[in-house]
């Protein structure tokens, strides 16, 4: 072998290393509200989530550009956890940037966030779907131009009146939905690490539809 092909072979070699490795790289989006007086709200389960798998992992989130990040490995996996310091309606802005930064593939990419038209107790993973009245992913979808993206939505049901839905998704978890949280946070977290794991279908079929309260 000359050196022209010696330098094909190493430069070939390092290319499939780089994209070996960029396909091994997760970034994990747990959306909501910050500031303090959103922390126990139901809207910011996404934030919640992270924060729990974080601590899991023994790693501290930064204060970085468009959100809190924060970074760990698992299984031979890379896993980005961002929380956007965007605001819930614009959290799109901070999905975009960090994919692009990081080169994350779409199909890597995981949005974590509530949903009312599921029953508490209830987790939902799909690899896509349309917004579903939320505001963070319609701005998502609006960012990256496609629906086509993997989303876990986990369920905070709708016990409230006629006009009342901001005042629910914005309130603080009943004293039963407390009970149950502890162990919800659990396995939301055995949910993020199978998908970037064991995959989408693995996922779905093993955590998808209502937890037995």
């Amino acid at each position: 072998m000359n050196i022209c092909q010696r330098i094909k072979s190493v430069f070939k070699s390092n290319t499939s290393l780089e994209e070996n490795d960029i396909m091994k790289k997760y970034l994990i989006v747990g959306l909501g509200n910050i500031g303090s007086k959103y922390e126990e709200t139901r809207h910011n389960i996404g934030f919640k989530i992270l924060d729990t798998l974080a601590k899991e992992a023994s790693v501290d989130f930064e204060s970085e550009k468009l959100g809190a990040l924060t970074k760990f490995r698992f299984k031979g996996r890379t896993f980005i956890l961002l929380k956007p310091s965007t605001f819930m309606n614009l959290s799109g802005k901070a999905v975009k940037f960090w994919m692009q930064k990081e080169k994350i593939p779409l199909e890597n990419l995981l949005i974590v966030c509530d949903d009312l038209n599921i029953d508490f107790g209830t987790f939902r993973i799909k690899p896509k779907g349309s917004a579903g009245g939320h505001n963070g992913l319609k701005d998502i979808n609006d960012k990256l131009q496609t629906q086509n993206y993997a989303r876990f939505r986990f369920g905070v049901g709708a016990s409230f009146s006629k006009g009342r839905q901001v005042d629910y998704v914005l309130g603080e978890w009943s004293k039963e939905e407390q009970r149950f949280l502890p162990e919800r946070l659990s396995k939301s977290v055995a949910l993020i690490k199978s998908f970037g794991t064991a995959g989408m279908s693995n996922t779905m079929n093993a955590f998808n539809g209502k937890l037995e309260l």
